[in-house]
Formats: C-alpha cells, structure tokens, sequence
C-alpha cells in the first residue's frame, strides 16, 4: 500500500542552514581591482522591495543566451529587474544580445561591465575556464553573482570565491537550476526526520547518446555545438572574435574553432561529462544530505569508449564517479554519452531508501518522491506512517524559480538555494574525480587544509 502525503506546509530552509565552516582566506585572482580605500560592501547597492535591480550578462552564447530568453520572460511577467549591459567575446553574439534585450550597453571587455556603478548583478554565463576569475572580480566590484554551473574550473578557484562572498557579503548563486526544484528540500526533510535511518549511499546517472557525440552538432537532434565557420579574430565585423581575451588564463593557442564552439571537449576549459553534467547531481545532494561535505576519498573510471576520433575530444565520453564521505556514506555516479539509459536517482538508508526521480533524469520532473522501509523495518515504519510506502507530493516550480530565488536574496540578502559554501563543496567533488581520472589514482581531501592530497588525512 502506497501513502501520499501533501505538502502543503512549506518547508522553512533556514533552519537548515549553518554549520558548514566558511572557506580559508584565498587571493583573489580578479582581473579588476576595487578602487583605492573602497570595499566592496561599500560600492554595493542593496535593492529595496520596490527597487529595480539592474543586471548585466557576462557571455551570451548557448547558455547565455538561454539565461536572456528566461529573464526577458520574467521581466514581461511583471518581475521588478532589467538587463542593462551585455558582454560577450564574439562580436556577433554581442551586437544580437544588445538587440534582444534592448540593453543600453555592450562591450567585448567583461572589466567595462564590472566599472559601470549602476549595475547590480552579473549573470556570468561563460565557459568554465573564466567562472572562477569572473566571480572573483564581480563580487570585489560590490556586484552580486548569477554564476552558471559548474561553480568554477578548478577547486582553489572554488574555495576563493566561498571565500570571496564572505569577505563581501555578496549574494551568489550557482546556476545549476535544478536545486530550486523541491523534490531535494523534501528529501532533505525526510532524511532529517529520520524516514530512513542512517545514511548509507547515494546514486545517480546523466546518459545521452547520439551519432556523433556529446558537444558536437547533432543533426538527429535538431540541436548542438555549431561551428560558424566565417567567427575567428581577424577583422573588426560582425564574425570578429577576440580569441586572445576567451582564453584567459587557459594556455594559450592559435585560433581554433573547435575550442571555441565546443570547449568542453577539451580539459583546458572544461571538465567533461563530470562538470557539465554531474554538478546536476552532486549540488542537489549536498542539499539532501542536510549539510554540504567535503569528500574524504574520490576515485573515477571511464574512457573514450565510442568517440574517440583522433582529435575529436580529450575528455572521455564514458565517467563514473565513486566518493566516500567521512560521515560514513559514499555516493555513485554514472554517465555517458554514448548511450541514453538511466539508472534511478535515490538516496539508500539503513532503515528505508528515498527515491528521487524513478526515470534517473536529475533535471526532469517529478511529481513525488517515494520513501519505501527495508522489509526489516516495515513494522516500524507502518506505526510511524501508516503504510510501508510513502508518496511526498512534489510542487513542481517553473524554469525561472531559481533566477527568482536569485533575485529575492539580493533583496533580503539571505543565502540563495545554491550557496557558495554547498557549491563550493559540490565542486570539490566532482573535481577531484576529474583529477583522480587523469592521474589515475584514488584522491583524498584534507577538510583542515581545504586541499587535495594522496594519503588519508591524519584525521581519518
């Protein structure tokens, strides 16, 4: 017998949040520098309830422009913001966003749209590889953060920007935009409430498959990564892209437009299936778990099992993803790109297992989450909720309720659904399994010094 239980009563996140302990001082490593004898606290403007907050988009590209399509949407429906700047290295992708948008401003220098004091917020949607200096800078310029998952390139750029926000009191939000669903809060609760005892394990996949690979163009899809072939930096028209500029603090190589259109097949900007694809996962679970952890042990399989043209790609188009965590649980995950089969989504206790989305799409939607006991705890779980099967119906939110819980803690300034410190953790994760990929080793983190390392911590 199945139970189905509403939710009518809103679950107040706040009485979840704290404890985490606040990342280590880092150098910043921003391009831009607050002025002389002014912090960032002091050039920020906190918008008022009937204020309009100003925003400012800093790459406009596949996702970029997605993110301008949604808030355009918002912004017809009533919500109280503007974009006023656009910035994006390709001169093309610049001059449509402006139009769009109908933004004042629009430069190729993303440092113009962090000097312009009107502005409130950026929304930083660019490739991996400049999250991390972008961030960094923004928030040292009194602007809040709409940073686009995954949270950073590299961990030490992760835990300089937990570090960053502190410092500034900035609000910032990670765009993994699944986390404002509320399937993760009602699991969250249900672990709290003790529905399934002690933790044990989590899983979770991300499956696609096509003809010709993750991150190329794919035709049967109606839909991919398009290189247009007259884009490169010569010239000043239309097609001009400033190639020097995008690849930042990335090695520096002649033009290519494949690294440009299709950065994330390549590990100098991108981590592969693991960044693009399981911070979806790993995020939401950091809030299930009811306080985000650092791993203690990450190890990682995989390979170029079907694509693996020479010079197609560098990541692999197959990844699994094993950590354990010194709470005592460990967490699974499995991807790949050359077939479309997922496995459930669920989270194992000792007493009852949650079951977060049946057909294994983190992103898609559901309406409930089911708690089932373990056959040796059924007589205990029929006495507590009448039934040995638990339905939690789910409200399902619309694509802009994570832009608006953005938005609202600029106003309240309370901490964002995906916080820097959850991201922060997320990211040191999923990262580690990248490293521990290509260095084909298991990894250790040390939670005291905040760093990678090949032993077990002296702690463990």
């Amino acid at each position: 017998m199945v139970k189905i239980m509403s939710s009518s009563k809103k679950l107040d996140r706040r009485t979840f949040l704290g404890g985490a302990t606040a990342a280590a001082s880092a150098a910043s490593l921003a391009a831009a520098q607050p002025a002389a004898g002014q912090s960032a606290a002091s050039r920020r403007r906190i918008p008022g309830a009937n204020d309009r907050i100003s925003v400012a988009q800093i790459g406009v590209g596949g996702r970029g422009s997605s993110l301008q399509r949604l808030m355009l949407a918002m912004i017809e429906g009533g919500r109280n913001f503007r974009i006023d700047a656009v910035c994006d290295v390709y001169e093309k992708r610049k001059r449509l966003a402006q139009e769009n948008s109908k933004a004042e401003f629009a430069t190729l220098d993303y440092r113009e749209i962090l000097a312009r004091p009107g502005i409130d917020a950026v929304v930083i949607a660019t490739p991996d590889h400049w999250h991390g200096t972008m961030a960094l800078a923004a928030l040292d310029a009194g602007k809040d953060v709409y940073l686009e998952k995954p949270m950073t390139h590299t961990i030490e750029e992760a835990k300089a920007v937990a570090a960053k926000v502190k410092e500034t009191g900035g609000v910032l939000q990670v765009g993994s935009q699944t986390t404002s669903a509320d399937q993760w809060w009602k699991a969250r609760k249900a672990l709290a409430d003790g529905m399934i005892g002690k933790l044990i394990s989590s899983q979770g996949s991300y499956h696609r498959n096509s003809l010709r690979g993750e991150w190329n163009w794919t035709p049967e899809r109606g839909r991919g990564w398009v290189i247009e072939p007259d884009a490169g930096p010569h010239g000043r028209g239309v097609n001009y892209v400033d190639w020097d500029m995008w690849q930042g603090p990335a090695s520096k190589r002649e033009w290519d437009p494949h690294r440009f259109f299709r950065f994330r097949k390549y590990w100098d900007y991108s981590g592969g299936i693991a960044t693009d694809l399981f911070y979806h996962v790993v995020a939401p679970l950091n809030i299930c778990w009811g306080r985000p952890q650092f791993p203690y042990r990450v190890t990682a399989s995989g390979g170029k099992y079907v694509f693996n043209a020479p010079g197609d790609r560098e990541v692999p188009d197959t990844f699994n993803l094993m950590a354990d965590f010194a709470r005592g649980h460990s967490l699974i995950l499995s991807a790949s790109m050359a077939n479309s089969h997922h496995i459930p989504g669920l989270i194992r206790g000792h007493e009852g297992t949650i079951v977060m989305v049946e057909h294994g799409r983190f992103e898609g939607r559901t309406e409930y989450i089911t708690v089932e006991a373990e056959r040796i705890f059924q007589e205990d779980f029929v006495r507590k909720h009448g039934t040995d099967k638990v339905q939690i119906k789910v409200e399902n939110k619309g694509r802009d309720a994570h832009m608006k819980n953005f938005l609202e803690c600029m106003r309240t300034r309370e901490k964002p659904n995906l916080d820097a410190d959850t991201a922060y953790r997320a990211q040191v994760t999923i990262s580690m399994s990248v490293m521990a990929f290509r260095q084909g080793k298991v990894l250790y983190f040390d939670p005291d010094l905040e760093t990678v390392v090949d032993t077990p911590p002296a702690f463990a």
